[in-house]
């Protein structure tokens, strides 16, 4: 185990960067093919985090898995070609990666987005970080809330749970924290509030990315 050795594992939309207008649009243009009602940008705050099939649940509440797949397939083919579209990082968060950068820390991605749209984000936005552990939705490995792919992040980082910062803006991320024994810390620029991330095991809350300097320089 490295002792001393500052890990952070980020979640990837709502946290690392604003994607909610590129998700929103593309769904909505499926549903829109598929004379399906559609939603509010603003809707899909709540929509997103699960991963795909429950955005698409949360998108076609009530309607048959047939229909669901045939979203699902949709929406994978023009969220591909649009994935960059308005999608950017969060004011302050190349600021952040910067310092921890400096500060010599572990930087690891981990989402519920499907993997090959995690990793693609993470080329194109972040190159220059060279985060090792960036990970997305696989098949063979349970999305968060389970611990395992976290705690998969931290032995390859050779440190220990408790001394893992998990960074993210839903409780999916926030009980992700808690089932893996790493500090949650919840962020209010992302898609929910304070209180969702308290509930559910926030251990800090912070408005501004650079916030989170405070928290781990301390400790």
């Amino acid at each position: 185990m490295q002792i001393g050795k500052k890990t952070v594992i980020f979640d990837l939309d709502g946290t690392l960067i604003d994607s909610l207008e590129d998700i929103a649009v593309c769904m909505n243009q499926v549903l829109e093919e598929l004379n399906l009602p559609t939603h509010k940008i603003d809707d899909y705050k709540y929509f997103v985090g699960g991963g795909i099939s429950i955005l698409v649940d949360n998108a076609l509440n009530g309607y048959s898995q047939d229909i669901k797949e045939e979203v699902t397939k949709r929406f994978k083919i023009i969220y591909d070609q649009k994935l960059h579209l308005k999608t950017k990082a969060y004011d302050g968060i190349y600021e952040l990666l910067d310092e921890l950068v400096k500060l010599d820390c572990n930087i690891g991605i981990l989402s519920n987005k499907p993997h090959e749209f995690t990793i693609a984000y993470a080329n194109s936005l972040f190159p220059k970080y060279n985060i090792k552990e960036v990970h997305g939705q696989k098949s063979d490995i349970p999305k968060k809330p389970d611990p395992i792919a976290a705690i998969k992040i931290a032995n390859s980082f050779e440190v220990s749970c408790e001394e893992v910062y998990f960074v993210g803006d839903t409780m999916v991320d926030m009980q992700t924290a808690v089932n893996a024994k790493m500090i949650g810390v919840g962020v209010l620029w992302g898609f929910r509030d304070e209180k969702e991330l308290l509930e559910n095991g926030a251990t800090f809350i912070i408005k501004h990315p650079l916030d989170l300097l405070k928290i781990i320089t301390k400790s």
